[in-house]
């Protein structure tokens, strides 16, 4: 066990003290608080990995471009209740993503730092190395964490002893290919199972030439692989509600899994894609699921953010809301002092000027006025289907104009069924026959007003289709 000695967060200067700067904002932004890196060289990538609110500070630590040494100006900065914000003497230059509150040691771990209840900060030196993104509840000690890196590493930690080694790595256990060709993003442990993502997600992927995202769980003893697709958050209410959650992508739409403890089921449900531009490892960044306000999620995914419910009646969830659009790439965001911040890549890359990214300040409700809800995607693309079997639901509620677009590949005409879920319960009634004459094409534009919770799709014939929706 190797690390450094802790280090007291220092003072903040007070209004009237030398150092102070009054903050002003602008449409939510202050710039005082903007996250900007170092001319170099070497020039580094600056956003914003995490946020984590902690004994009346707000944390934030961002990241460089790969791994440490490689950039000057980032690490982690600390911001008071007046708005002042320091750069911490224990800031390290890395590429981390990582926070966690861990109650049964009361202590916070963000970055490679260990925070206790007083604002001394220790640095963890076998995890500055290491692209960290994100630390879990320990399955059996609840004196440990997990601590998951971007290339596979997983890592036990004590947070009070500070020991700290290497358990796993995922590259082998998951059939990744290696550092450079793997992209793990988060990690999240609940009803017994520590669940892990990566959204490895290029050309190749979409071609359908291979397959190297995952989401996986691990029950101690064994893996279990549940998707090979681009997945970028796990989360929960640690119990609450009964459900876990995981969000991701493919070809066709956005995708949240979702599984309910009351069955031990994982189930898939599919929602519109706001923005094609997520659609690589690197342009998603760490899209988050977070508590913002009492007992209800916050989720931001492909571009737009969304109210979730924790609760799953009948193992069914419910309450899923689309809120707003936005082109901001976030990296986390969290409640603070009543506030809603959001933490942002803007112009964040080496390419730029001066890399920076921003910090923005508001209100929940503050969020839908952004851009409209919008977005397009659906249950299949060009995906093999047999007759009579239903596909993903697809959310439906909370968009205005509406239209569904299939094609298929049979010899013969082929009829779809489009089955709608008002109640959102899972119940679905059938609501238009749509035929498609061979190796053909149909479309139908659903009447102004209608909605419902969840629709789907089924086929009376074998054949290869795609089935998608836009909502303008």
């Amino acid at each position: 066990m190797s690390v450094k000695s802790s280090t007291k967060t220092p003072s903040f200067p007070k209004p009237g003290e030398a150092g102070y700067i009054e903050p002003k904002s602008f449409g939510g932004v202050i710039p005082s608080l903007a996250q900007v890196a170092e001319l170099g060289p070497p020039k580094s990538e600056i956003g914003v990995g995490c946020l984590q609110p902690w004994n009346g500070k707000l944390y934030v630590v961002n990241y460089n471009s790969h791994k440490a040494h490689s950039g000057a100006g980032v690490g982690m900065r600390v911001i008071d209740e007046n708005l002042q914000m320091i750069h911490h003497p224990e800031a390290v230059d890395g590429t981390y993503a990582n926070r966690f509150v861990h109650h049964n040691t009361n202590r916070m771990i963000i970055g490679p730092h260990v925070v206790d209840p007083e604002h001394n900060v220790t640095t963890i030196k076998e995890l500055v190395p290491c692209r960290l993104c994100g630390v879990a509840k320990h399955l059996t000690n609840d004196e440990l964490v997990y601590v998951l890196a971007m290339e596979g590493e997983v890592f036990e930690l004590n947070p009070v002893t500070f020991e700290c080694k290497q358990i796993m790595d995922l590259q082998e256990e998951l059939g990744t290919e290696g550092e450079g060709r793997v992209h793990f993003k988060d990690c999240y442990s609940c009803f017994g199972r520590f669940i892990v993502c990566s959204n490895e997600y290029n050309e190749d992927d979409w071609k359908r030439e291979r397959d190297q995202g995952r989401l996986a769980e691990w029950d101690g003893k064994k893996w279990t692989i549940l998707e090979r697709k681009p997945f970028v958050c796990t989360a929960g209410r640690e119990g609450f509600g009964g459900t876990t959650f995981a969000s991701g992508w493919d070809q066709a739409s956005a995708i949240l899994k979702v599984f309910t403890d009351a069955d031990k089921t994982w189930r898939t449900y599919r929602l519109p894609k706001a923005s094609h531009c997520f659609d690589h490892k690197w342009q998603t960044e760490w899209p988050r699921i977070r508590e913002v306000e009492h007992e209800r999620l916050l989720m931001d995914h492909h571009g737009m953010f969304y109210e979730l419910s924790p609760w799953a009646y009948g193992n069914r969830i419910w309450g899923v809301r689309p809120i707003s659009t936005h082109l901001w790439v976030h990296g986390d965001f969290c409640s603070y002092r009543g506030m809603l911040v959001l933490g942002a890549d803007n112009a964040s890359n080496p390419g730029s000027a001066e890399p920076q990214s921003g910090l923005w300040f508001g209100k929940t409700d503050d969020l839908w006025k952004l851009g409209k809800a919008t977005g397009w995607g659906g249950p299949w693309w060009d995906q093999p289907i047999k007759a009579g079997e239903a596909s993903d639901p697809y959310l439906m509620t909370g968009f205005d104009k509406k239209c569904i677009h299939i094609k298929h590949d049979a010899d013969k005409p082929v009829t779809f069924n489009v089955e709608v879920d008002f109640m959102g319960c899972g119940e679905f009634v059938s609501y238009a026959k749509m035929a498609a004459p061979a190796k053909g094409y149909v479309q139908h534009t659903f009447p102004e007003g209608f909605s419902a919770h969840w629709v789907r799709v089924t086929s009376d014939s074998d054949c290869t289709a795609t089935a998608q929706l836009f909502y303008t």
